[in-house]
């Protein structure tokens, strides 16, 4: 029965991972909620990321109390946050932990005062706040607790009425911030934050709640399958299809078809109703399943894998990938030095010229997946300097960045504030040894302001954006403050795009293509700028990033 007026450390628990689990279902739908509509790690994802650390911390306990709990959630989230939405949650989940960890149960005082901690510890976090985003929601989340603290004891209709407010200030975010109602939709980072709320109330009500979870691991780890592990795959197809039966299929000859699967393999699964059954098997010989099944009528959606084929595969890419683990450290395993570099990076080219220019460790990163401040704490681990610049390369990274930095007690982190691949070279470029920290700071600061980056990608959903009718498939020229240019043709585009970031003073055009770039196309609107532009020089550079066509950047 619920407890109407606290609730203990295995209650919160349960709250906690209903909340989570709530998030990860609706987290595709919070991603559309996105205004820039790129093919990005979205709101969502990062979100989700990060409350799963969280998750496997607290799936590890045993003899659950607040303080193990508490130390769980923050430990997991902080260490697994990804993107401005997920820090900004790990922060409301530090803030909030840290005030309940002393308590054995919480009434609606001490569940008031810990959202108003929540709230103060990720406004912290936030340079420069923006109201209209998850942080209002937040906020008004916890003025609506400390209103009503008081005012009952009861703590459903307080949860309710939190949730209420919560709800009825998100749909105004739109009214706060322009580009919401511009894009029209409300704050993806909000809508997260009350997926969270709707999770942990239906498991304070005692609703049936699946708390299963498939918790991915927070670092990176290589399974090697050995010959043996291969010998042991009995049945080597793994075989599926739909039977289009002619007639219904008897539950006696349901009972005969499945005994005869069970006869040349096994992991079967037969699901029948009148009109089709679907077949799942794994079996040395599909063409058996497939001839007795035509028997009862046309095969459609099969589907046939060599499994150990598969085993095989994966076997040769995990050597791989536990040969360049190794390399990475036998290449990092130097002397302590002074001064370390770390870089956000993606494509074999971007990450090539990061090298050339001195950086130590890469992370594999920028929008397709942004990288976890437990990403960024394993980096500085493996650069063995007093002093490490951090250079993001990303808005949506920055704040782990800055998180990772505030977690590191033995060595000086400088997070440079880069928002863009092209500010990250310059930065770096930027560096002189014999200069100190604050006029290197100094130097690379400048450097970023007089570099203006164009990205071309695609738009993956129709929307509305700087005045600009976006439609799923266009090709979109992205600045640093928004959408530039939008149109049919990747080139054309990138010509629209560059002439916006040109200007009388500019001097280098420097072109970085993409994986679904060809170099001689590269190379013909390299072509046309030197004809559009003829006191510029053009640079032509080979990126395979993924996702943009082109990154450009203008100096």
């Amino acid at each position: 029965m619920v407890n109407k007026n606290t609730i203990d450390a295995s209650v919160l628990a349960k709250m906690f991972l209903a909340g989570a689990k709530n998030l990860e279902a609706k987290k595709e739908w919070i991603n559309e909620l996105n205004v820039f509509p790129v093919p990005d790690g979205d709101t969502g994802t990062n979100m989700t990321l990060t409350i799963m650390a969280a998750v496997a911390e607290v799936s590890q306990i045993q003899d659950v109390t607040m303080e193990k709990l508490a130390k769980a959630i923050s430990s997991g989230s902080l260490r697994g946050a990804r993107g401005n939405s997920g820090v900004i949650l790990s922060q409301l989940l530090r803030g909030f932990t840290r005030s309940v960890s002393k308590h054995e149960t919480l009434d609606t005082i001490a569940i008031a005062a810990a959202m108003e901690k929540a709230v103060e510890t990720a406004y912290k976090a936030v340079m420069k706040p923006k109201e209209g985003t998850i942080l209002t929601v937040a906020k008004e989340a916890a003025a609506k607790a400390m209103e009503i603290a008081d005012e009952t004891e009861d703590l459903q209709i307080f949860f309710e009425d939190i949730f209420t407010h919560a709800q009825n200030t998100l749909e105004k975010t739109p009214e706060m911030l322009p580009v919401l109602k511009e894009a029209g939709v409300v704050d993806s980072g909000g809508q997260g934050l009350i997926e969270v709320f709707r999770g942990a109330y239906d498991a304070y009500l005692g609703k049936e709640i699946d708390y299963n979870f498939d918790t991915p691991s927070s670092a990176a780890t290589v399974t090697k399958i050995t010959p043996q592990a291969e010998a042991d795959i009995k049945f080597g197809y793994c075989t599926e299809f739909i039977i289009m039966l002619n007639e219904p299929m008897p539950e006696e000859e349901e009972h005969h078809f499945k005994e005869f699967l069970t006869s040349i393999g096994d992991s079967i699964v037969l699901v029948a109703d009148d009109e089709i059954v679907k077949i799942h098997v794994h079996t040395n010989h599909p063409g058996q399943a497939i001839e007795k099944a035509l028997t009862y009528g046309a095969l459609s959606r099969m589907k046939i894998d060599n499994m150990r084929e598969e085993h095989q595969e994966k076997l040769i890419k995990d050597a791989q990938k536990l040969a360049a683990i190794q390399a990475e450290e036998d290449r990092h395993r130097t002397p302590r030095k002074d001064v370390g570099f770390i870089s956000v990076s993606t494509g074999d080219g971007i990450k090539a010229i990061f090298q050339d220019l001195g950086v130590d460790y890469l992370i594999e990163g920028g929008q397709t997946m942004n990288p976890s401040t437990e990403d960024m704490l394993n980096a500085i681990d493996r650069v063995n300097a007093d002093t490490i610049y951090i250079f993001p390369n990303n808005k949506n990274i920055i704040l782990a960045a800055n998180q990772a930095r505030d977690l590191t007690e033995d060595k000086k982190i400088v997070v440079i504030p880069t928002k863009t691949i092209p500010q990250g070279i310059s930065a770096m470029i930027s560096y002189v040894p014999e200069k100190s920290l604050a006029e290197n700071v100094e130097a690379m600061t400048e450097g970023i302001e007089a570099v203006k980056t164009g990205q071309i990608t695609y738009a993956v959903r129709d929307t509305r954006l700087d005045e600009k009718d976006i439609h799923q498939g266009d090709m979109m020229g992205i600045g640093d403050k928004g959408i530039l240019a939008v149109g049919k043709e990747v080139e054309s585009v990138a010509l629209d795009t560059i002439s916006q970031l040109v200007d009388s003073d500019s001097e280098i055009i420097s072109l970085y293509y993409g994986e679904e770039t060809s170099e001689e196309q590269a190379k013909e609107l390299a072509e046309k700028l030197e004809e559009l532009y003829g006191d510029c020089d053009v640079e032509v550079n080979y990126g395979g990033q993924p996702i943009y066509y082109y990154v450009i950047s203008v100096e």
